[in-house]
């Protein structure tokens, strides 16, 4: 029954183009298409007598990004969505709803990642899985990390529809803080799950917000860490037998192509700096040039220094961004006393990244120095190691787009996403989708109804085949 089932919803996929074949007559077409379809199922589809529905619920779904996004600290358009603040409770209990009324047993661990899983006909094999993050940086959009958390929901509403069951269970999983907006730590939760004894250990101990406020007492306060073991949180080495995100590209590749799907082959590596200086304040008019120590003028050279060492390393992949400049005590008529700078900076070769990461080091010591000023510290917060898309996971990626007969292109991803981290525990790939002008993390970010739908598709027949495997 479940390979009937199977059959089914694969052949549902071109359903519209099979009925207009039958319409037209034309006998070659239909074949034509029945034999793509049946290379890509391994099936056999000449004997189904009936066409079931594969369709997205593209309005629907478009409503619940709608909703989700008036979950905000800040007002529409723009979306800001911290960490355990009230309307991140409220967002989670959002999806928790949808999961829930998309039949699939809801679960959540210490941190609050968020599971929610449809079982398949054999639940002790490992699950396919699929997910992302709905946390927003402050004035961002409404659709980084939300499309592939509803988009998820929705490939299994997809897949329920049209008949299919899975053979292995189908997982769709909420991460907890993508962003480092609170604690100052990217993939939070995904780290978690793939294992990271450190940061466990500093979570329950070390780590604290801008307020002083530790993550143990500010999970607790949503309702998490009912115990300060995080170790509870990593995922068993056989959890998942492949891991598949859907997300916005974030940049503008694939719509000045005109392309609709991009497969992931690669996550570039990124790194996390925080550098402090300490220097002499004083009035601004008392204090002449040749007699100041000034922390701000320090930062703001390492913050050119950054700029210099990531051009010189000779590959476009390597990218760096000084996103963060604070002076102590910040008054116009006052000069720097204390400067703290955070850098980011990544590419797609490890090695490459970590040379501009020691340079950066050496520009510090040499900046202070030369100044006069102190440097109080130069912490690399991560140093991650790029993630490669598995090359299974990247054949069912590109099989789907062949069925849907949907342009593809294999593409790196610059932007770190959580499958950087559960690559570590599973098979991964990505799916991208087109966005307006490439613009992320702000207020215009935009990907159309039509690009979701299609990239909701590609999941769906993804999680389908990687399910039956």
């Amino acid at each position: 029954m479940m390979v009937l089932r199977f059959r089914l919803m694969l052949y549902s996929v071109l359903s519209i183009t099979f009925i207009a074949c039958v319409q037209a007559q034309n006998v070659d077409v239909i074949d034509s298409t029945i034999k793509t379809m049946e290379e890509f199922s391994g099936y056999p589809l000449h004997e189904i007598d009936s066409v079931p529905s594969f369709s997205v619920d593209s309005a629907n779904l478009q409503k619940q990004i709608d909703e989700l996004s008036s979950f905000s600290d800040s007002p529409a358009p723009s979306v800001t969505r911290i960490l355990y603040s009230e309307n991140d409770v409220l967002a989670r209990r959002f999806i928790k709803n949808l999961m829930d009324k998309a039949g699939l047993s809801v679960k959540e661990d210490a941190v609050g990642n968020i599971f929610g899983r449809w079982e398949g006909s054999e639940p002790s094999l490992p699950a396919v899985s699929t997910g992302s993050h709905i946390d927003a940086i402050p004035y961002s959009g409404k659709y980084d990390g939300v499309v592939g958390v509803l988009g998820a929901i929705e490939s299994i509403n997809v897949l329920k529809r049209s008949g299919f069951k899975p053979k292995r269970s189908l997982e769709v999983i909420m991460f907890t803080s993508e962003e480092p907006t609170r604690y100052g730590i990217s993939c939070l939760g995904s780290r978690l799950l793939a294992g990271s004894e450190s940061l466990a250990r500093s979570l329950k101990k070390t780590v604290v917000d801008n307020d002083n406020i530790s993550f143990l007492d500010a999970a607790k306060s949503a309702g998490y860490a009912k115990t300060d073991d995080f170790s509870n949180v990593f995922l068993d080495e056989k959890s998942y037998s492949a891991f598949v995100e859907l997300h916005i590209e974030q940049g503008p590749i694939l719509e000045n192509e005109g392309i609709s799907i991009g497969i992931v082959t690669a996550i570039a590596a990124p790194a996390s700096i925080k550098v402090d200086f300490g220097g002499n304040g004083g009035h601004a008019g008392a204090v002449l040039m040749p007699q100041r120590n000034d922390a701000g003028l320090a930062a703001a050279e390492l913050a050119l220094a950054v700029e210099k060492h990531v051009l010189e390393s000779g590959s476009i992949d390597t990218v760096g961004t000084v996103g963060i400049l604070d002076l102590h005590p910040g008054a116009i008529n006052s000069i720097p006393s204390k400067s703290h700078i955070e850098i980011d900076t990544r590419d797609i070769d490890e090695k490459r990244r970590n040379n501009v990461i020691e340079k950066i080091h050496e520009s510090a010591v040499r900046i202070a120095k030369r100044r006069g000023v102190e440097l109080l510290g130069f912490k690399i917060v991560n140093q991650d190691p790029p993630a490669l898309s598995n090359e299974l996971v990247i054949k069912a990626m590109e099989s789907a787009t062949q069925v849907l007969n949907l342009s593809s292109k294999m593409m790196i991803s610059r932007a770190y996403h959580d499958s950087l981290f559960m690559a570590r525990k599973a098979p991964m790939g990505m799916i991208f989708i087109p966005c307006y002008k490439g613009y992320s993390h702000k207020p215009e970010e935009y990907a159309s109804p039509d690009d979701i739908a299609n990239g909701v598709k590609v999941l769906a027949l993804t999680l389908a085949k990687l399910s039956t495997n």
